[in-house]
């Protein structure tokens, strides 16, 4: 590939990666601002739910941070240590996102058990509006991460919006526990703390859901099938190309890696092969499938 295409087929990946930080940047300053919100009204509001949000919206800073700093990393060109570039400290990332969910959810799970067997007063009316501006901000948030992630392929963006959709969650549950509190007075002040738990589950739900596929790309899993049709076809297309024979698909973080084998009339000189696999590799590189590098192995097509 000519080194100019190389180079626009990497600034047209970069462009919207870089969106991404910032809208990450802007989630870790409305995770911490609403952190600190939460758990001081949650103290004065006398509220273990809201406190219990709060903790998790902490959670939420930590781990956009974590998505920040993975995909920071993961923009960073290859060097003499890591000649595959830095594309895992985005699938790490992911991971640790995912956990961080899991530990969130037994913290507050923990808290909320608490809540239930010893209930303290039931807390006060202006935790509700809150937790209302809290749920329509998160759950904006969370459509925003959960596109630029889609668009850019980004497990631990799509992690990311999960935590953001699951601080919307909880704080709906939240706002329900603290109704039931306020209207049913001192009887039903454990309310509080039975949205906990509903919190808890689904935050944990979400943690072990997003575990799993930031697990698989870590461990170099294969990618669908829809992608293996697309990158299989595309090589086919190429002038020369009799056959595709194996293909062998890695993602790194945004990017895939592709070993595939092709199929060339075997009567051609080594040079015409040696062509072909060059035209490969540049039409699965600029395509618009993110694919970083190609290596082209040539097998002879007998007839």
């Amino acid at each position: 590939m000519e080194p100019a295409a190389h180079s626009s087929a990497m600034d047209k990946r970069r462009r919207p990666l870089e969106a991404a930080l910032q809208l990450t940047t802007a989630s870790v300053i409305v995770n911490v601002l609403f952190a600190t919100i939460k758990v001081a009204a949650g103290i004065v509001g006398h509220s273990y739910a809201l406190i219990a949000d709060g903790i998790e919206s902490a959670t939420d800073a930590f781990t956009s941070l974590v998505v920040w700093s993975g995909l920071r990393l993961a923009m960073e060109p290859p060097d003499e240590d890591h000649p595959f570039g830095h594309g895992k400290a985005e699938s790490l990332a992911a991971f640790v996102v995912a956990l961080g969910l899991i530990g969130a959810s037994i913290a507050i799970a923990v808290q909320g058990i608490n809540e239930i067997l010893h209930p303290g007063s039931v807390p006060r009316w202006f935790t509700l509006p809150i937790l209302a501006v809290v749920v329509v901000v998160k759950e904006f948030l969370a459509r925003k991460v959960l596109h630029a992630g889609t668009h850019i392929n980004s497990q631990s963006l799509k992690s990311d919006a999960w935590h953001h959709r699951s601080d919307a969650m909880t704080s709906i549950a939240a706002f329900i526990g603290i109704s039931i509190a306020i209207m049913g007075g001192p009887r039903f002040a454990a309310a509080d703390g039975c949205a906990a738990l509903v919190a808890c589950l689904i935050v944990a739900y979400n943690g072990f859901r997003l575990l799993g596929p930031s697990a698989n790309e870590v461990m170099d899993g294969a990618p669908p099938a829809a992608t293996f049709d697309q990158i299989r076809a595309l090589a086919a297309s190429v002038e020369g190309v009799r056959q595709i024979d194996k293909c062998r698909i890695r993602k790194s973080g945004l990017e895939y890696y592709v070993d595939i084998h092709v199929m060339v009339d075997g009567d051609q000189t080594v040079r015409y092969g040696h062509s072909v696999a060059h035209d490969v590799k540049d039409k699965l590189v600029q395509s618009d499938l993110g694919i970083a590098d190609v290596d082209v192995h040539i097998e002879p097509f007998s007839k």
